[in-house]
């Protein structure tokens, strides 16, 4: 069982390991594998001291936690918010681990963050706060060693600052550094709503399976923000009907379904999908209120832990995918699957958005460029074999889609990890 801490909660890390031990131990993975696995192969915390425009110094904690590199440089995104801790870096850094091995990318995983409130922060400040990560942490990162990406509050504009005052350090330009920059400085096609249509295309070739016809579904979605976003206009053009949607400011359902273009339009001028009033619509102060709602399809898109052994005998839905890392703690698996629902894990279901990074990595690194047609097409490639291997694995282990996607991860792993062992098995 995952230790707790005090908001009741499984610490991240160890809730993250636990699923890695389980399925190690179902389907036999060497010991030597496991124990490799069992902490990361390098972590870097540092202090980063920001001159605030107002002539005051602020101090932030920041970190990289490079996980494994058995399969290639590690990737993995940098995310600024003010709850994040090493415990939750260490095990985002290790579910990008398997995320990799699951879609089989020749990358690691990694992970870092910034302890801090974006909101409190100017541009310049933000701009310099993001330069001083760069300097903190220039020795680890590389295109040959470890790639940052957008994660939770930042971006393109983030991405295009690391790749500049790496270039700065280096005295000449390395765009293959970090990886969801602009496309006019070195991004890719494609790479934007990449994520919410990876977990598309992963829907849609698990659909059979699990027994979804569009034009019956219902999907509630909590996290509208790039993922989530992307993700609901891919949805609603296939046919599904989209019945509630969250954000960080509150939820809102509706039966008859939502119209995504007004709801942004709502959302651009109050700030949350709150705004959006109409007949028929319900609003909600707390965004966790749609875990419960009366739905078919229920898509976690926003932070970890969402769903917890507090409300997952709430769950209506018959089906959950994870576009959110984390969002279902291990004590909540055991519920849901006791109900009989299934879940689509985050380490398959959001893995669009590392793969397409991999395509920016490649075209920066051949100084190409592809269109988006081409990434579009080479992810639907990715992403729906990916969905079969698991699929397959599944039916071949008796096991929920969580187990397969890991077992696939663990096989992948221990082919590379045991490839340079003394007795080569």
């Amino acid at each position: 069982m995952a230790k707790t801490v005090e908001n009741g909660l499984p610490d991240l890390f160890d809730a993250a390991f636990k699923r890695v031990h389980d399925t190690a131990m179902h389907i036999g993975t060497h010991a030597d594998v496991l124990a490799a696995l069992h902490y990361p192969k390098e972590t870097l915390a540092a202090n980063l001291l920001l001159r605030r425009d107002d002539g005051s110094l602020a101090a932030h904690k920041a970190w990289r936690c490079r996980y494994s590199d058995a399969l290639g440089p590690t990737k993995g995104g940098l995310r600024f918010h003010a709850d994040s801790n090493l415990r939750e870096v260490m095990a985002l850094a290790l579910w990008m681990t398997c995320k990799c091995a699951v879609v089989d990318l020749p990358f690691g995983g990694a992970k870092g963050a910034i302890c801090v409130d974006t909101r409190e922060l100017s541009d310049m400040e933000l701009q310099r706060l993001t330069q001083a990560y760069v300097q903190a942490f220039r020795g680890l990162l590389g295109p040959d060693r470890d790639i940052p990406a957008p994660d939770v509050a930042t971006g393109p504009r983030e991405m295009a600052w690391i790749a500049d005052e790496y270039a700065r350090c280096l005295g000449y330009p390395e765009p293959a550094v970090v990886t969801g920059k602009p496309l006019a400085f070195g991004g890719s096609e494609g790479r934007g709503g990449a994520t919410g249509f990876g977990g598309f295309l992963v829907l849609q070739e698990l659909a059979q399976r699990l027994e979804l016809k569009a034009e019956d579904i219902r999907v509630a979605i909590i996290g509208f923000g790039n993922a989530g976003s992307a993700f609901a206009d891919q949805v609603q053009r296939a046919g599904y009907r989209i019945v509630g949607l969250a954000d960080s400011g509150g939820a809102i359902s509706c039966r008859a379904g939502l119209d995504l273009g007004a709801v942004r339009a709502a959302k651009a001028e109050c700030g949350s999908v709150r705004g959006y009033q109409a007949k028929g619509v319900k609003r909600y102060r707390d965004p966790a209120a749609l875990v419960e709602l009366d739905c078919d399809l229920l898509v976690p898109a926003a932070l970890q832990n969402q769903i917890h052994a507090h409300n997952a005998g709430q769950v209506k839905a018959r089906v959950i995918l994870e576009l959110a890392n984390g969002p279902t703690t291990p004590e909540a698996d055991v519920i849901l699957e006791k109900n009989g629902i299934h879940v689509v894990p985050d380490i398959l279901a959001n893995a669009g958005g590392v793969t397409v990074s991999y395509f920016e990595w490649l075209q920066n690194r051949s100084r190409d460029r592809w269109t988006a047609e081409t990434v579009r097409a080479r992810l639907r490639e990715v992403m729906e074999g990916a969905a079969r291997r698991v699929s397959d694995t599944a039916l071949e282990l008796d096991s929920s889609l969580r187990t397969a996607a890991y077992a696939v991860a663990l096989r992948r792993l221990q082919s590379a990890m045991l490839a340079t062992s003394p007795k080569g098995k």
